[in-house]
């Protein structure tokens, strides 16, 4: 009886393990069906932000954004340029934030591209020496938004017209024509000529790019004049790099609206076999085109063939 019992239930046992086993490699397809539809899928979206580096530079990186609505943006990129914000956790390391703190954002408005910022009166409490610095990283942060070109800052309700410590007066709109990590080579204050360039920085596994506005009296064609830039090593500071070898050549290239096609010997390429471009040296060229020309595409070509494109906003 024992016997037939233990039978019984070895056969039971053994019979649901089949049972279990077949769902298990031939579920049901409603089942996954409805798995799939249930799976939610998180991108994340992130925007350029200009912070401040351990050379005192204003750097170019990017923040992660938790929002599409354009003012929403904003207020994130302006708590993250905040000292000690809530934002300051999302801050990429080593880099740190130049709006003082407690600074508080008190109204916001943007119509026709133009935006309007008024700030506390703490916004007032920012170090001489990082006064344009202050300026800058606002108005690129900013100005990265395709709904934003111009800005003016108020401070309690009053214009900013000039800088609280050096009195230096400030454009009656701010826009990128301001300029970013200034550097003067001029004999005259007429016919100047600003021309910005990005070149890498390298903060432990994170690559970001330090904009140069470099400002002279040369009216040079300033395509020219990046490429040349960057193909050269920046003798006065040595903390800025470019991976732009010396013995790549601009042969060519063709100006249209919102667009820069290149044309280069194949020396520009990192690897001959897979005819690619450092991303680095595509970067570097790109920003530097779009900062100083206002275009939105830049196209690199060898041999009358596309090799990349950039496209941004």
């Amino acid at each position: 009886m024992l016997k037939k019992s233990a039978l019984r239930r070895i056969i039971t046992a053994s019979l649901a393990l089949i049972i279990v086993s077949i769902l298990y490699f031939f579920p049901d397809t409603n089942n996954l069906n409805e798995i799939k539809q249930t799976t939610t899928y998180v991108s994340v979206n992130t925007s350029p932000i200009y912070l401040i580096n351990k050379d005192n530079y204003v750097i170019r990186t990017n923040l992660v954004i938790k929002t599409e609505d354009t003012i929403d943006k904003i207020k994130e990129l302006l708590n993250a340029l905040i000292m000690d914000s809530e934002k300051s956790e999302y801050i990429p390391k080593n880099f740190k934030a130049i709006i003082p703190k407690n600074t508080k954002i008190l109204e916001l408005s943007l119509n026709n591209n133009l935006l309007k910022i008024n700030f506390s009166k703490e916004f007032l409490n920012v170090p001489k020496e990082n006064e344009e610095k202050l300026i800058e990283a606002i108005v690129y942060t900013l100005t990265e938004l395709p709904e934003v070109k111009q800005i003016i800052i108020f401070v309690e309700n009053e214009k900013l017209i000039k800088l609280p410590q050096t009195n230096l007066i400030l454009p009656n709109i701010l826009d990128r024509n301001y300029g970013i990590n200034k550097v003067y080579d001029i004999t005259s204050i007429k016919d100047l000529s600003k021309t910005t360039i990005y070149y890498i920085g390298k903060e432990e596994d994170l690559t970001y790019y330090i904009p140069v506005t470099k400002i002279n009296n040369k009216q040079d064609n300033k395509i020219e004049i990046i490429i040349e830039e960057l193909k050269s090593s920046p003798i006065y500071e040595t903390n800025l790099i470019s991976y732009l070898a010396s013995s790549v050549e601009l042969l060519n290239y063709e100006t249209l609206e919102n667009q820069i096609n290149l044309t280069f010997n194949n020396e520009i390429f990192n690897n001959f076999n897979n005819k690619d471009i450092l991303e680095e040296v595509k970067y570097s060229i790109s920003l530097s085109l779009k900062d100083t020309l206002n275009v939105k595409e830049v196209i690199f070509k060898v041999d009358n063939e596309i090799i990349e494109t950039f496209k941004e906003n």
